[in-house]
């Protein structure tokens, strides 16, 4: 996803095993990126152009008009099966795969506007017709359109635009009195009564809808930072001998406090699960569903009802403004290019847009700056330079000339001191040029080369003269063979920071209950980006911070108390309540380039020998803890208990096997099945596990679940707080895992009128996902209307018990 794919990763890594060793030794030995890039793209040969194409062709991302009748016909059978949401997303693809000005897209939006009418979605639908209707919808088909609209405006209180919509149907509707009456599409018992149901509404008092609450607003800083754009006035930009640049804490800091509100400066979407290579025509026709389908590719924005370019089948918005914004800034160039940037991978994506947008900052000087590269020594970056001066020799200057060290200002930001999210805090993120492997760096380099290969055939001059820069400047594009190179040097550059520096966007995704299981959360992958801001944190294993997203908005916040002079710390990725110590420094030195020495590593050092309780074995004679490495002992002063750490895995899989089967056929509705095969699980796992084994904790979810979809609320939240209790020492009690875990116990309460235990349970919830997500958050707002629901419920002398 992020790299290339497979095959390509594996050809190129044969060409450099083939290579003759002096060839090898000059790349490995090359002491700048244009050095590099320059004698990697040499080798690029006409054969390995040829063999990505192939490769390329595997993803097809055109229009074929033979594709949107079968995407329509199966969103049909969706929509007969009243699955409006399934029937939606078919929809969707036929209207990606369709010409613009078509009776084909004309009939999928129009379809689309059906299944988003069903699903409550009245202001999609209307858009929808009104597109349905810009593409030249048949004259036949109108009035059964139109009289949805109708409908629409009905629900939303626009009765003034719905009367004359009925009137013009009942005029339209006499004036073919004539004609056969199955030739008419719509009864007239249909519109006599939606013209009733206008009648009835406008006798009461027009009110326009409620405003929808700003989810932005809920983010605001409460004072911004005068030298880090986008950071709270509570932190300030510091450099450590060390560490380098980090984020201190200007005052005490209290959890929940927004520290970082920073829109991405380049993001691009993770395609998903994409149809196998050289899958056949059939690939064309998949119908599995993948967040390309159902967030805007620009904004990240959650849609059912995407706006597809009108180039290619691939990109799709939420919005007509959205899809004109990212043409205008970048995809008028990707579109030709999308079925290669897909083999290439997220990384080479983001490395040519983040350049494609440079085009746009100081009339796009940022990019020829990068001349200056070719002829200095090092990737190290100046301590101090304005913007034309640090693209001209941004590979020199070290912070210590003639024995003297400077205080000079810090990397990245302008010459007054201020640090912003523009493309001059992007270079200035460590690209380790050093630290990756040779074949890494060939890797990346021939696939940036094959790629301007590309743009130069795609003679991006006359493509991109119509783009318009919101500063009425030129845009600056790679036309010569001597800025292709500069091009092909920045996006190397770029690639090689992503390891380091990207960003993974999350959202989380809730599983709509199924047979009254109660509603499950999971944090899914959405996009890659690079936060410029977000990158000043440092990391650690046991982080202070907590980070969530708004679309393209990444928000940090304080997820426990912060004193003064403290750092601000960020985990990237590998977190101690979710892998050991070793694991952690492993993955850490591997990806990162560093040895973790934060707080959190250096107490575990100390009782590795046991580690995680929530990893951990137990003596199944004295119920203490095992200890030791391929044979455990019985941590207990008089037991003598040992064990091979090879047999009790052996169980431990076992046991996860086990669960695994009961999850499939609790998803299959076969309920008393899974708890049989899960009380099994939960005795066997009692007799060599820790009680917060995290495979206890997953044992006690599943049969909290099996207990709510049979409506046995009371076994459900016994089970269920036997899970918290897993994640409680886990996670910690203040943990983001734990607010979700007392959002589903919250459920539970609720739907057992356990009325007390459900407002502490909500409460609780709150107080935890506060926090980490503020109050735009999903499930914070479902808890509020819990709450309002219980809290309106009449006093009951009995009330039950859960």
């Amino acid at each position: 996803m992020d790299l290339p794919v497979d095959e390509w990763k594996s050809y190129i890594l044969q060409k450099w095993s083939l290579l003759p060793k002096s060839t090898q030794v000059t790349i490995c030995t090359a002491e700048t990126l244009s050095d590099i890039f320059l004698h990697s793209s040499s080798l690029l040969q006409p054969e390995d152009e040829m063999f990505l194409k192939r490769l390329s062709r595997g993803y097809f991302v055109g229009k074929d008009p033979n594709i949107p009748i079968f995407y329509r016909e199966e969103g049909n059978k969706k929509f007969q099966e009243k699955d409006y949401m399934g029937a939606t997303v078919l929809y969707s693809k036929g209207v990606s795969h369709s010409r613009p000005n078509t009776e084909d897209i004309s009939l999928c939006y129009a379809n689309r506007s059906a299944a988003l009418f069903r699903l409550g979605q009245y202001e999609a639908c209307l858009k929808d017709i009104t597109r349905a209707q810009m593409h030249g919808y048949p004259e036949r088909l109108q009035p059964k359109m139109m009289l949805r609209k109708a409908q629409c405006l009905v629900t939303l209180g626009r009765l003034q635009e719905a009367s004359q919509i009925v009137s013009d149907l009942e005029s339209d509707f006499t004036a073919k009195q004539a004609l056969a009456a199955s030739q008419f599409q719509i009864p007239q018992s249909t519109l006599c009564h939606l013209k009733m149901k206008v009648q009835e509404k406008e006798t009461l008092t027009e009110t326009s809808p409620a405003a929808l609450t700003n989810a932005f607003e809920d983010m605001n800083l409460r004072e911004e930072n005068e030298q880090v754009s986008g950071a709270s006035s509570s932190v300030s930009l510091c450099m450590d001998p060390l560490k380098g640049r980090c984020l201190i804490a200007t005052k005490d800091i209290p959890p929940g406090e927004l520290l970082v509100k920073e829109d991405a400066f380049v993001c691009v979407l993770n395609p998903g699960e994409m149809p196998p290579l050289h899958c056949g025509l059939e690939s064309k026709w998949d119908t599995r569903v993948t967040n390309g389908d159902l967030y805007c590719h620009r904004c990240l924005k959650h849609t059912l009802a995407t706006v597809p370019c009108d180039g290619c089948s691939y990109a799709k918005y939420c919005s007509q403004e959205c899809m004109q914004q990212a043409w205008d800034l970048y995809h008028s160039i990707e579109c030709p290019l999308g079925g290669l940037l897909l083999t290439l991978g997220v990384f080479c994506h983001i490395a040519l847009r983040s350049t494609l947008l440079a085009r746009f900052e100081d009339g796009g000087k940022v990019i020829r700056q990068l001349c200056g590269e070719i002829s200095n020594k090092d990737i190290c970056l100046p301590e101090s330079k304005n913007l034309v001066q640090t693209l001209s020799s941004h590979l020199g200057g070290e912070g210590e000339k003639n024995g003297k060290t400077a205080e000079p200002p810090i990397p990245g930001c302008d010459i007054n001191g201020k640090y912003e999210k523009n493309y001059t805090a992007v270079l200035h993120l460590v690209p380790h040029t050093k630290n990756h492997s040779p074949e890494y760096k060939f890797l990346c380099a021939l696939s940036v080369s094959a790629l301007c290969r590309q743009l130069e055939a795609a003679s991006l001059q006359v493509l991109t003269t119509s783009l318009k820069c919101s500063q009425a400047k030129a845009a600056v594009v790679p036309g010569r063979c001597e800025e292709l190179h500069i091009w092909g040097v920045a996006m190397l550059r770029h690639m090689l920071q992503l390891q380091c520096n990207a960003q993974a966007i999350t959202t989380v995704q809730q599983i709509e209950p199924k047979e009254n299981i109660i509603t499950e959360s999971r944090q899914v992958r959405l996009a890659t980006g690079i936060f410029p801001v977000v990158s000043l944190l440092n990391h650690s294993c046991s982080p202070n911070t907590s980070v969530s997203f708004m679309s393209t908005v990444a928000a940090i916040r304080a997820s426990q108390q912060i004193g003064k002079g403290q750092e601000i710390l960020h985990c990237y990725g590998p977190h101690k309540s979710r892998m050991g110590v070793a694991e952690r420094q492993q993955k850490l030195r591997s990806q990162y380039f560093f040895d973790c020495n934060c707080l959190a590593c250096r107490n575990e050092k100390h009782r590795a020998a046991v580690g995680p309780r929530w990893a951990a074995f137990r003596c199944n004679s004295c119920r203490e803890l095992m200890q030791g490495d391929d044979v455990l002992s019985c941590s207990g002063a008089s037991c003598t208990e040992s064990a091979s750490r090879d047999h009790l895995v052996s169980r431990l899989q076992d046991v996860q096997q086990q669960v695994g089967m009961a999850q499939k056929l609790l998803g299959s509705g076969k309920l008393e099945r899974a708890i049989q095969l899960l009380l099994g699980c939960q005795r066997d796992a009692e007799s060599f596990l820790s009680t917060e084994h995290s495979v206890v904790g997953e044992i006690e979810d599943g049969l909290a679940q099996a207990y709510a979809a049979l409506g046995d609320w009371q076994k459900s939240a016994t089970h269920l707080q036997k899970s918290l209790r897993v994640v409680e020492v886990r996670h910690g009690p203040s943990s983001v895992e734990m607010g979700h875990e007392l959002f589903k116990l919250a459920q539970i309460f609720f739907n057992g009128f356990a009325v007390p235990e459900a407002l502490n349970t909500i409460q609780k919830a709150e107080k935890v996902l506060l926090v980490h997500y503020g109050p735009w958050n999903e499930e914070i707002q479902e808890l509020q209307k819990m709450k309002s629901c219980l809290l309106d419920l009449p006093p009951s002398p009995v009330a039950p018990s859960v």
